[in-house]
């Protein structure tokens, strides 16, 4: 569900701080010493992970010091539906993975159920290595499928939104990272926040 535009200023006013805009910032520039010191030559296919991605994803990209190429997936866990269930994909890998080594860049990972299927469908597809770079990893004391070989920051293991994650569609653009207040309602909608794997990507 979408919320109001009175709603998303009170969800913010109550929400904590987790990571101020510099520490953001600060990680964003290591991950992108990190990813240019490993993939120097490499020459990547570069795929963004449609919506939550685009913020990180618009931050690094000029950052990064070598010739890439750039695409974009688009895939959902639950559809329309805030209930667990099989991937849905908008926008696949293409065949332009090919041969490539392939660069994938995500938001969040928290289970790392959707992050593995990329991985897969993308070595299916005759990807010649596989690297993903995430900006936040949830602390949620999970065993996950996959590890993101570049990580931004860990986060913990609540609903946060920020930096390209949203609150119920509204606040991927701020520059910060907060977690919504602990009694996990946003304002206004008698509704509990849902986790960060229910987001519509």
């Amino acid at each position: 569900m979408l919320i109001s535009d009175q709603q998303a200023r009170d969800t913010l006013q109550q929400a904590e701080l987790i990571c101020s805009a510099e520490e953001v910032r600060a990680a964003v520039v290591r991950v992108a010493q990190e990813i240019n010191a490993a993939l120097a030559g490499a020459h990547p296919l570069v795929l963004s992970v449609m919506g939550g991605a685009v913020v990180f994803t618009g931050q690094l990209l000029p950052m990064l010091t070598f010739p890439l190429d750039f695409d974009y997936v688009h895939v959902s866990r639950y559809g329309s539906s805030q209930q667990g269930g099989t991937l849905h994909w908008k926008v696949e890998p293409r065949e332009n993975v090919r041969g490539k080594v392939v660069l994938v860049l995500d938001d969040v990972l928290d289970e790392g159920e959707t992050l593995a299927a990329i991985r897969q469908r993308v070595m299916d597809l005759g990807a010649a290595g596989f690297y993903c770079a995430v900006f936040a990893d949830k602390r949620n004391g999970r065993v996950k499928p996959i590890r993101a070989d570049f990580v931004g920051m860990e986060l913990p293991n609540r609903f946060v939104f920020g930096f390209g994650m949203d609150i119920h569609g509204a606040w991927r653009n701020l520059p910060a990272i907060y977690a919504v207040s602990e009694s996990g309602g946003t304002p206004g909608t008698g509704e509990t926040s849902p986790n960060d794997e229910t987001r519509k990507k």
